[in-house]
């Protein structure tokens, strides 16, 4: 399965990774969603992947994927 990886520096509690993770889910193909905050990375796995979706779900959430 087809992992992306995105670095969104402005994530630093709990808060941010749920609506992250909120937003991102809701892109079509999207399996699974990992956020770890200590390194600022969210992978995100699934088939199809859309790159500009990704990152539209990123910034939905309120943060820039770098």
């Amino acid at each position: 399965m087809p992992t992306l990886s995105y670095t969104v520096p402005g994530m630093s509690c709990d808060h941010c990774k749920l609506a992250v993770t909120e937003e991102v889910s809701r892109v079509a193909g999207v399996d699974g969603v990992a956020v770890d905050l200590d390194t600022k990375l969210v992978l995100v796995h699934g088939a199809n992947l859309d790159d500009g979706a990704l990152r539209r779900a990123i910034e939905e959430a309120g943060y820039e994927a770098a």
